[in-house]
């Protein structure tokens, strides 16, 4: 069963900013802060930089999670 992008962010993101700093994006991926700096550096995930920090966009991160969720979908099968 599909989740709507609408069901996602109300039950994961509600709680959130719209702008998310490093921490919080590792938090909700479930993965180190180093892993966030990672997928920023090689592109995975797109961000904005703000003075010295990254930041990440609710809509940005869902994206990604979806586009992730339908890869490792596709390579189980």
């Amino acid at each position: 069963m599909e989740m709507s992008s609408q069901e996602i962010y109300h039950i994961v993101f509600k709680e959130y900013p719209d702008v998310l700093d490093v921490k919080q994006v590792s938090k909700l991926l479930g993965v180190s802060t180093k892993t966030v700096y990672k997928l920023i550096k090689d592109g995975s995930l797109s961000s904005l930089r703000v003075g010295r920090e990254f930041r990440v966009t609710k809509v940005t991160l869902m994206k990604y999670m979806k586009v992730f969720g339908q890869a490792a979908v596709a390579s189980d099968k």
